[in-house]
């Protein structure tokens, strides 16, 4: 397979063929984001994405999901994605679904029949980042969307058809935003309804300027107390109504977690309690990572 840089993926997307079809991100500018560092988002070329498809097809035939890499596949042109899940269809036909990032602005780029027609055709789970439901938080690390905007993507993804998963990055808003964040990010999954959410744990990447700000003293990173602190009250914030897979199993947190709410809601609290308290042993920050 040809992958430009350092293709990422969804945890959930491990056991899925992994489809570089763009490199980098057409937004690049989060401040807490490494991913995409020096590279020029370009839509790769059909030849490529053919011999792609085409291993795939001999090496990859235990393999029922495809995911399209890199950041944010929905900013391709409507007729360029369904030109590429029409390859997928033909190239690999036991495939089951077709996964990929979106944004906020790149949702809206897309039409309520268009949305539709991708559904249709084969897409199948998009992965939206919301990292906060702080509008202000936001703009400070140039997310490129309001929370307003994100949350209308979603509403809009669901409508179509879509399984609808987002991000929440535990950690952004420093440890004085901390609350504002929280509460912020639970109200806004409690509207959005988005079929699952994955926390993750900040942390600082070499280059990026959140990093920078850290190195000259001007964000403080919270401490593995106050990221559970802030996860707790995230789950809180949550309509107690809102039906929701949680993972907050991701290689960043100090405590894996998983369940669903309402069902769980409890015991995940409980398990967050516990560990704020000093009865569970959290990860060290040697084995966490990106």
């Amino acid at each position: 397979m040809d992958y430009e840089g350092n293709p990422i993926r969804p945890p959930s997307e491990a056991s899925s063929i992994i489809l570089q079809v763009a490199a980098g991100c057409p937004h690049n500018r989060c401040t807490f984001c490494g991913a995409y560092q020096g590279l020029k988002y370009h839509r790769k070329d059909d030849d490529i994405i053919d011999s792609d498809l085409a291993f795939a097809a001999r090496y990859c035939q235990r393999l029922d999901r495809v995911f399209l890499a890199d950041g944010d596949c929905l900013a391709l042109p409507f007729a360029d994605l369904c030109k590429i899940q029409d390859k997928i269809s033909r190239a690999l036909p036991w495939v089951r679904r077709t996964s990929l990032y979106a944004s906020g602005r790149s949702i809206a780029g897309k039409s309520e029949a268009e949305l539709i027609e991708l559904k249709k055709r084969g897409y199948d789970r998009v992965y939206v980042g919301l990292e906060s439901g702080d509008d202000e938080l936001l703009g400070r690390v140039k997310k490129g969307s309001s929370a307003a905007e994100i949350i209308n993507g979603c509403q809009r993804l669901r409508r179509a058809g879509f399984f609808v998963s987002i991000t929440v990055l535990l950690g952004l808003a420093g440890p004085e935003g901390s609350e504002k964040h929280a509460h912020l990010t639970g109200r806004a999954i409690s509207e959005m309804q988005p079929h699952q959410a994955a926390f993750l744990t900040l942390i600082l990447v070499p280059g990026t300027p959140l990093y920078q700000a850290a190195q000259d003293g001007l964000f403080v990173l919270p401490s593995p107390g106050e990221m559970l602190a802030e996860l707790a009250m995230m789950i809180e914030t949550i309509a107690p109504e809102t039906r929701l897979q949680i993972h907050a199993n991701h290689a960043s947190n100090y405590l894996p977690l998983a369940g669903r709410l309402p069902r769980d809601r409890e015991r995940l609290l409980g398990a967050l309690k516990a560990a704020q308290r000093g009865e569970t042993t959290l990860k060290p920050d040697y084995l966490r990572g990106l």
